[in-house]
Formats: C-alpha cells, structure tokens, sequence
C-alpha cells in the first residue's frame, strides 16, 4: 500500500469513527444528560454530517496526517489524547452549553462522557491501523526507502547494524561511494554511483531515508553533502560522536536502530505549519481587499514615473529550489538589466524617484500577497534569491541552500535586520539572520518580524 493509499484509509477510518462516536455520545447525551426519550432528528443528522469533519481539521492541523508513514503507537497515543482533550472543550464550549439540564454537575458528565466515548472510538481502530502499518514496514514490504553515502568500513557497520536489528524498518536501495568503494559493502549493497551523482539517484529511487556514514566531526564533508540534499520530506542522519550524545544532539525513536542523529528535524510543530499557512492565505486575502486603493495609487504613480510597465516578474528559487515568478511593482527603469543581473545599490541611478520612496517603505512588495496565494511563498521566511547569485554564493558558503527548504517570504529576519543585499557579502551576512530563523522558527517569531515589518513600513526606513 502506497503513502496516499494509506493516508486516504486512515482519513476514511477516522471519519467513520468521529461519526459512530458522535452518534453514541448523542444518544447517552439525550438519555442521561437531558433526560428525554432518543429520537433521530434533523439536529442528529446534521452533528453526523459536521462534527467528524470538525474533528479531521482539528487532527490536521494537530499534524496527525502529515508524513504517516513515520506514525508510531506512542506517538498516535499522545496525538489522540491531546486533540481528543481540545476537541471536547471546544464543543463543550460551542454547542454542549446550552443543554438543557437540571444540575450544574451534569455538565460534567456531558464533558467525559464525550471525552471518553471519542478517544475510545478512534483510539482503538487507530492503534490497529498503525499496528499494521508498522508491521508491513517491519516485514520489509513498506519499509522506508534507504539510501546509505558511503564506502568504507564505517558504512559496513551502519548497513549491518541496520539490517540485523530485529525490526528492521530500511529497505536499502545501495550506496553511493565517498572515498572509494568497499569492496565488502559492495558484496552486501548495490553500488548506486559516485558521490556527483547523489541528487539524480535521490529522484531517481525516490528515496525516503539518506544515512550518511561519517563522523559527525569530518565537518567540511558533511556541510557538502548536506547543502547538496537539503529540502524535501526526506529524513537524512548522519552518525554521532560522543559529545553529540552526551549534548541530547541523538535523536531516537526506534530502539533497536543505530545511534543516528536526523539533521533536518523541522523545528516548528506540525501543528505551527497549519496555522502559519492557513494565516498566510487568510492575512493575505484581507491584505489584497483592504490595500486595493493603495494598489491602484501605486500603480498609476509607477506608470506616470517611467515608460514600462507596472508590474516587475523576477525568476526566483523557492521552497525545495523550485523556481517560480515573483510579482513586484517596477521601480526601476525599464531594462534596467540588459548588461546581465545586477544587486540595487543606496545610489542606483537605475531606480526611479517613485521607486526609490516605495522602497523605504516596501510598497513594492505588495503584490507579492499574490505570491502568496499561490503558493509559492509565505507572509515570513527567508527571502528568495535568482539562481545566478546562489550559484555564486555556494561554494562560498554551502548552506545557504538550507534556505530553500521553507517557503521563502515577503519579508524575513534578515530583511528587517540588514534590508536589501548589495552584493554576495551582503547576501552572506544577512543569511545568518535567516539561517537563525530556521533554527529558531515558531508563529511567535513570525509575529515579532511582521510587527518589525510594520514598523519600518509606516517610518520608511527600510534599505
């Protein structure tokens, strides 16, 4: 079974069982809460077509559908529970308040009566169902699709280690070399190719699970690596060394895996990304309909500034490096690139008068709610960059493409902090800033940047 085919199932499962269980819970709520005979009426029908619904957006935003294939029971445990916890409140709160009751501690009945009838109707079937997923994944039909970069004696050990445990979870596609083949390794695992050929191989085996066989010391060859593979759902682990232990750098989740630490651990819940995506189109559908007149003032001062048009389209690299047009208003001349691309500076004679005022304020970015919308960006993240500038600015500083692996944004902690780059130094500097971002992502940090973003807006100080 497929990772969609599987994600559908469970969607199914818990639909089905949100509905069985609102259904009893009706039934005790009208019989021993309110105390009138059970009757099914059009109230019912509607609870069965709206609250299961409700509660599969309360799971995805809680993250529970994101990235099954990885759900284990304790984790489904602590998500059921904590969700089922909210869920209750929240309809106690929206609908079970105005019960008609006879005793104030009814209402307390009526809250673990639906807290206990929810969490034992989805838990159950739940459990089963990962319980089959983690066998089927166990037994080596569904297990994660492994690369292993490496070819020495320490790949040996990580690829026996793995493979003798006694739930494995890796179906091994092969290794990709690194300082020459093992010819031991080779006996064991398929040589999938040299280490310049790691990204094709990635796609082409639709890896799942990249192990990197060195120690997490040889530090020049990893950053390499890592900045080579970084984005997508991928998880990638590398080796430990003591101080990686002894500082809680070791993530386990499997008890008879290899001391492995995964190095792209997302540092935002998955739960955060809901919301964060959900607030970008939300902020950005307010943003579009309240700004429409400044929209049209902007517009009409760039068109009477210069000849050209009104909207500038630029190629950029967003999430995963995947290119995507970003919308701006002009505030240069027009071709004002036709000797190659080239950074703005503080006294570009390229910018316009109109231009020059709508960047201090950042009115030129408004279009980019649009962007937005799209997809293609966020209203916070780092903010995306051409290709001819990353390709300068790698092999000075590979992880730089680490940024690529979270939509990039309207504006950015190394927006707000440094402003607009002048040159590749300046790119690399105000990289630090959006590189503690990653690190230090959370929809409060988001708040404080936009509220920083605000603030340089209405004082016009923005470089």
């Amino acid at each position: 079974m497929n990772t969609r085919r599987q994600l559908i199932s469970l969607l199914i499962l818990d639909w089905l069982f949100c509905a069985v269980s609102w259904s009893v819970f009706y039934y005790v709520r009208k019989v021993t809460i309110e105390q009138v005979p059970f009757e099914v009426s059009d109230s019912f029908f509607l609870g069965i077509g709206c609250i299961p619904i409700l509660w599969l957006l309360l799971y995805y935003l809680q993250g529970t559908y994101h990235d099954i294939k990885r759900l284990y029971r304790l984790k489904l445990l602590n998500l059921t529970f904590f969700a089922t916890l909210i869920g209750t409140l929240m309809l106690f709160f929206g609908l079970l308040l105005d019960d008609e009751i006879t005793e104030y501690h009814m209402y307390y009945k009526s809250v673990a009566y639906l807290f206990i009838i929810q969490l034992t109707f989805t838990l159950i079937p739940r459990f089963v169902f990962v319980t089959f997923l983690v066998k089927g994944i166990q037994s080596g039909k569904h297990g994660f699709r492994t690369l292993l970069v490496g070819g020495s004696e320490k790949a040996v050990e990580v690829f026996t280690e793995l493979t003798n445990a006694p739930k494995p979870i890796h179906q091994f596609k092969g290794f990709v070399n690194i300082n020459g083949v093992d010819k031991q390794l080779e006996q064991k695992l398929t040589f999938l190719g040299p280490l310049a050929d790691l990204e094709v191989i990635i796609r082409q085996y639709d890896v799942e699970e990249i192990i990197i066989a060195l120690d997490s010391t040889e530090h020049d060859k990893l950053r390499s690596i890592l900045s080579r593979i970084a984005g997508g759902n991928r998880s990638i682990k590398i080796l430990p060394d003591m101080y990686d232990i002894l500082s809680g750098s070791v993530k386990m989740t499997n008890i008879f895996g290899a001391l492995l630490i995964e190095v792209n651990a997302e540092t935002m819940p998955i739960w955060q990304q809901s919301i964060k995506r959900f607030l970008d189109v939300l902020l950005s559908l307010i943003a579009i309909l309240l700004l429409l007149p400044v929209y049209v003032v902007l517009s009409v001062a760039v068109k009477l500034s210069s000849p050209g048009p009104i909207f500038f389209l630029q190629e950029r690299v967003g999430l995963n490096g995947k290119s995507f047009k970003i919308i701006k208003f002009r505030t240069m001349f027009q071709d004002a690139e036709k000797a190659g691309p080239q950074l703005s500076s503080a006294h570009d004679k390229r910018i316009t008068p109109v231009g020059r005022y709508m960047r201090k304020m950042r009115l030129d970015e408004f279009p980019q709610f649009l962007n937005v919308l799209k997809g293609d960006m966020s209203l916070v993240g780092p903010r995306p960059e051409r290709q001819f500038y990353i390709d300068q600015i790698v092999p000075i500083e590979p992880q730089f493409l680490h940024l690529t692996n979270v939509r990039p944004g309207i504006t950015s902690w190394g927006q707000v902090k440094y402003g607009y780059a002048e040159n590749v130094e300046q790119m690399l500097h105000r990289m630090k800033f959006d590189l503690l971002y990653m690190k230090n992502r959370s929809l409060a940090l988001d708040f404080k940047i936009l509220l920083y973003t605000v603030i340089i807006i209405f004082r016009a100080k923005g470089k």
